[in-house]
């Protein structure tokens, strides 16, 4: 039996079980037998990404593109988001509502988290951003609090008052929204990077070719289900494509390199 696992984007029980439907059936659909487990931090994601039973399991488009072997693409979810088009997505960099910053510009000299130095949405993303307001790779803040690995733990060390300010991955912060209201109203988005390919569900690489398309389609045709409608809006989708383009990922390893030339080696 494979596994899926949304672990990336259970931002609550209530959104873990959504997902889990929403995977199981997919796979009563493609009549693939997957097994939807919740591997929740601390558990290590790049563990996760090595097991050889992966069936639909969310992997960041990053170490995606550095995996050797490089797992399957299933599909990538397509966002319901006012910030970018199609299956992609930003990060958000969010302060406390009440403080008085009010702009990116006014955080600096203060504190910033970020996630870890595999995440795109939480390192390199935000340093991309970050570096095009660095002279000569020359640090913005007075600390730089990391890594705090997940979406998550950046927002907390902004509520708690150990960063200034953190970014979270904009699928996240809309599930937030959507199914935590009262923590995302305390947050105000400052500032978000360009838009970027949204993470994928993937299988691992020697899973069946036919078994991947399966799923795949299996996905793609959720929006048609009137079962699922309800499903895509609380999971704050429009649907899900296949991917046709897995070259498109190259544009997470362009900017790595754009911010180590530089010189801005992490969000600080």
């Amino acid at each position: 039996m494979l596994i899926g696992c949304t672990r990336m984007y259970n931002v609550t029980p209530t959104v873990a079980e959504l997902w889990r439907e929403l995977l199981e059936r997919a796979s009563r659909r493609a009549d693939v037998s997957l097994e939807v487990i919740d591997h929740p931090a601390p558990a290590r994601l790049d563990a996760l990404w090595r097991r050889p039973d992966m069936g639909a399991v969310f992997m960041c488009g990053w170490p995606y593109r550095r995996s050797d072997p490089r797992p399957q693409i299933v599909a990538a979810p397509v966002p319901n988001s006012p910030f970018c088009e199609g299956p992609n997505y930003c990060s958000v960099m969010v302060v406390r509502a009440e403080s008085r910053l009010k702009t990116l510009e006014d955080t600096f000299g203060g504190r910033i988290a970020w996630t870890e130095e595999g995440s795109h949405s939480g390192f390199n993303a935000p340093r991309r951003l970050l570096m095009r307001h660095a002279t000569e790779g020359q640090p913005l803040y007075a600390e730089s609090v990391g890594p705090v690995v997940t979406p998550r733990a950046s927002v907390n060390a902004v509520l708690e008052g150990r960063a200034d300010i953190g970014p979270v991955d904009s699928l996240f912060f809309h599930l937030l929204e959507r199914h935590e209201s009262e923590t995302a109203a305390k947050l105000r988005v400052v500032a978000r990077t360009d838009c970027a390919p949204v993470p994928v569900l993937v299988a691992a690489r020697d899973v069946p070719a036919e078994t991947v398309a399966a799923l795949g389609i299996a996905l793609e045709e959720s929006e048609h289900d009137p079962h699922c409608a309800d499903l895509l809006r609380d999971l704050c989708l429009r649907g899900f494509e296949r991917v046709a383009d897995p070259e498109r990922y190259a544009l997470t390893e362009r900017w790595d390199a754009e911010a180590r030339a530089a010189g801005y080696d992490r969000p600080a």
